[in-house]
């Protein structure tokens, strides 16, 4: 999705091409980008045999939704239960933890 809402419209060509060496193939990439399509993140445009594809999700939205996904199935639905976690394992610092409270202040 990264190189998709890179290039915006492209075709699968122009994803490997922006890919580093060994670079996979074609076979592999068209597959996920149909994966992607099917999931409704991507639609393409069809010029004879090359399809042209478009990002159907914004970055941020795919971002929200994977955020929430990943605490409901993780976290029971439990944002406290996220944090936790992270301050657990060392990953969130104090003063990462203290700007995040301003900002959800400012949006109070």
């Amino acid at each position: 999705m990264k190189d998709i809402w890179a290039l915006g419209r492209c075709t699968v060509s122009d994803i490997i091409e922006r890919m580093e060496d060994p670079k996979p193939p074609h076979s592999s990439i068209s597959s996920i980008v149909r994966i992607l399509e099917r999931k409704g993140f991507v639609d393409h445009k069809a010029y004879g045999r090359t399809y042209e594809y478009f990002p159907l999700i914004s970055k941020e939205e795919y971002s929200k939704g994977s955020v929430l996904s990943l605490i409901q199935e993780y976290f029971n639905g439990s944002t406290p239960q996220l944090v936790s976690f992270l301050v657990a394992k060392e990953e969130t610092s104090i003063e990462e933890l203290q700007e995040l409270i301003k900002e959800l202040k400012k949006k109070s």
